[in-house]
């Protein structure tokens, strides 16, 4: 019979000779040990393919897939994937660093709290050389990673681990998305399970020039945009390009004028309405979610107006 650890960590490498011994070492340091580190070379052109197989060769644990042709990150994580055996699926990239307590945390925390699906941690991202930059700011409830979705940052990718029979469900990533894979698959999983975000930061999320996501910001931003689309249209009906926009401006903190910030309320409270009616978030988050809006919208302000505001809501318990 075959023995399949508690977590399967599925890591996609492409072209990362410079980081990924890093990465590997991050893992197999893990104070959790019940794993398998699942290695997907993507037709890597430089050396990925023999740094993989030297560490394979020293630690059962690993087990590597060689790929002859570039599939892309959501290709190689479904490979990865269906070689998997554990009960939980962590993510990993070739650029990443683990912290030493990561799948330790994650592991118990999904085996304590069943109607988690998604389980996502605190971040940091650091420079090429580890030199810290700043901490990402998430939300750590269900509903307000819900709303996230659409004026936030949901989770840090490699940071989350997953219920791999979810996963299996929905059949893995979309292999045809080259870019945002992660959002769509959120957008798929929010129908199926709850999401949540341990506080502590279990990952250093390290920020280079190499980085996809770095080289093509305006293919990355229209693929973000086009899975929200899918998302609010099944939500809404119809997904309205300026509430599509009005969105991408709260994500990116930017001032709007009274009549936008009017048109803006109307599409968050719409959307939490919709998220409600089809059973995303529960009824009882909706005083939690509409608090967030508040804050949303004030964000959105001229900076005396976020003063006056922050200074009336500690002063009056207001929102």
């Amino acid at each position: 019979n075959l023995f399949y650890p508690l977590v399967s960590v599925v890591m996609p490498v492409y072209n990362g000779e410079k980081y990924i011994a890093e990465a590997i070492e991050s893992i197999l340091a893990q104070t959790f040990t019940d794993f398998e580190f699942i290695i997907v070379d993507d037709g890597s052109r430089d050396r990925s393919a023999e740094i993989i197989q030297s560490y394979e060769a020293r630690d059962t644990r690993i087990r590597s897939v060689m790929l002859e042709q570039n599939t892309g990150e959501a290709g190689a994580r479904n490979r990865g994937l269906a070689v998997a055996g554990g009960e939980f699926v962590a993510v990993m990239d070739c650029d990443d660093v683990s912290l030493p307590e990561r799948l330790g945390k994650q592991a118990a925390y999904l085996i304590d709290h069943p109607e988690v699906g998604v389980l996502g941690s605190g971040a940091q991202a650091v420079s090429e050389n580890l030199r810290p930059l700043y901490s990402f700011e998430l939300a750590q409830s269900h509903a307000l990673i819900a709303l996230s979705l659409f004026v936030s940052w949901c989770f840090v990718h490699p940071a989350v681990m997953m219920r791999r029979e979810l996963l299996e469900r929905v059949d893995g990533y979309d292999s045809q998305l080259r870019l945002a894979c992660d959002l769509d698959l959120w957008s798929r999983l929010l129908w199926r399970t709850r999401f949540a975000n341990l506080p502590e930061t279990l990952l250093l999320y390290r920020r280079h020039d190499d980085q996809l996501h770095s080289s093509r910001p305006d293919a990355l931003i229209l693929s973000s945009d086009e899975a929200r689309a899918r998302f609010l249209r099944q939500l809404w009906g119809t997904a309205s390009p300026l509430s599509l926009k009005r969105f991408e401006r709260i994500r990116r903190r930017g001032k709007f004028s009274w009549h936008e910030r009017r048109a803006a309320r109307q599409d968050l409270r719409r959307l939490r309405d919709a998220m409600i009616q089809w059973g995303i978030i529960d009824s009882e988050d909706r005083e939690l979610v509409t608090a967030r809006i508040g804050r949303l919208l004030e964000s959105t302000m001229p900076r005396r107006w976020q003063q006056f505001c922050h200074w009336r809501r500690h002063r009056f318990g207001g929102r």
